[in-house]
């Protein structure tokens, strides 16, 4: 059956690439929309590239509404959405949006409530999720409540903050009260919304994530449980290495279709969880709400191609059957990976063991274009460093002449 309605997937960077490929996969035509037209992932042959002025806030809305209007004019695309500030635009202005494009979001307090991680803590709590306990700063008053908690902990913004990502990293494991309130005093003149929750032992292969998409009546349409292999910065990043963990699918896909369905989500979800090293105990970290997750991927790599099954569901279709697999894959971010490894002192192919091969976040031989880019990128920034390192002495040289 031709497939005529296009998916309009708002971000590059590897989350949206590896959305497009998900989707290119099923015949689907894509469109990538980002507000830096240079991005390697926008030269992908996955999708069409279009650049935008902003991926959040009132210029997206209106850049959307514009396309609507004109280049998607009487498509009504699938909107797929990568970042958080996407979801937060999109969520509020679902009225203006919903007539020129199609895509589930729950109900916009539950938006709010799950961005943050508060609040999130507080629905975790209220359903006896196995959470650590967790205590809200914002302000100097409030640093003795650091008193109440088993250290080590992991500090981390409340919710994202664009002021904050340009100091912080995105979390910082500290040891004690003191160091704790250090950091803290440091943070809160840029940011007045800090989370301190108690640390989950064990090393990023215990980190797992269940991946799901909700239909509007709340029904889980397509379900896939993963776990890293390594994060960059280890213990407090982002996925550099991922791979699938059908062992653990059917505790924590219950475990998240039951949150999921309690709080009234629908759309594109997702949460993380931590193996309790010493419990051997799953425990709640964070949820993804209304967007893809970065190594989204790694799910349509081993047959459960949520991208499309989303499109389906917008579409009123019935959704695709997980696709029969015969080699389980790994999916990596090739160089946060390899320094991953090298800070724990670890062999780059150690943790891969369990499964038949690694596929790389950029490079396909199918599509390589993204991958030269990023090479040819990455050399010249390099030429050019040191071209300016050169210029000074030459200048200096001919003003002795």
């Amino acid at each position: 059956m031709a497939i005529d309605t296009p998916a309009v997937v708002l971000g590059a960077g590897l989350n949206g690439l590896g959305v497009a490929r998900s989707l290119a996969r099923a015949h689907v035509p894509v469109w990538l929309l980002d507000c830096n037209e240079l991005r390697p992932e926008m030269y992908t042959r996955a999708a069409k590239a279009l650049k935008i002025g902003a991926l959040h806030g009132e210029t997206l809305a209106e850049e959307l509404v514009r396309l609507g209007d004109g280049q998607f004019s009487g498509l009504r695309p699938v909107l797929f959405l990568t970042q958080e500030e996407s979801v937060r635009t999109i969520s509020h202005e679902r009225d203006r949006l919903s007539a020129l494009y199609r895509f589930s979001l729950p109900p916009i307090d539950v938006v709010d409530k799950l961005q943050h991680k508060l609040s999130f803590q507080r629905l975790a709590e209220q359903s006896d999720s196995p959470i650590p306990p967790l205590v809200h700063i914002r302000s100097l008053e409030d640093l003795p409540a650091l008193e109440s908690l088993n250290y080590p902990v992991v500090i981390k913004p409340g919710e994202r903050h664009a002021e904050y990502g340009k100091h912080f990293k995105k979390a910082y494991r500290v040891e004690s009260v003191a160091e704790g309130t250090e950091l803290i005093r440091r943070i809160l003149p840029v940011m007045a919304d800090i989370v301190v929750q108690e640390w989950t032992e064990g090393p990023d292969s215990n980190i797992y994530f269940c991946l799901q998409y909700l239909n509007r009546q709340g029904q889980v349409t397509a379900s896939f449980t993963g776990r890293k292999i390594r994060s960059w910065p280890p213990q407090v990043g982002g996925t550099a290495s991922c791979m699938p963990a059908p062992e653990a699918h059917g505790e924590l896909s219950g475990m998240t279709a039951r949150f999921f369905q309690n709080a009234g989500v629908i759309g594109m979800a997702g949460m993380e969880y931590k193996r309790d090293a010493r419990s051997g105990d799953f425990r709640m970290v964070e949820p993804t709400i209304g967007r893809t997750d970065y190594q989204e991927e790694v799910a349509t790599l081993n047959g459960v191609n949520l991208p499309y099954a989303a499109y389906c569901a917008e579409m009123d279709r019935s959704g695709p059957a997980s696709e029969p697999v015969t080699r389980s894959l790994a999916w990596h971010v090739r160089s946060d990976d390899e320094q991953s490894a090298a800070a724990q002192h670890q062999g780059s192919g150690q943790g891969f063991d369990g499964v038949d091969g690694v596929c790389d976040a950029l490079w396909r031989w199918n599509d390589p274009v993204p991958f030269l880019v990023q090479g040819f990128q990455r050399v010249r920034h390099v030429l050019q460093a040191r071209t300016a390192k050169m210029m000074p002495r030459s200048h200096a040289a001919r003003s002795k002449s």
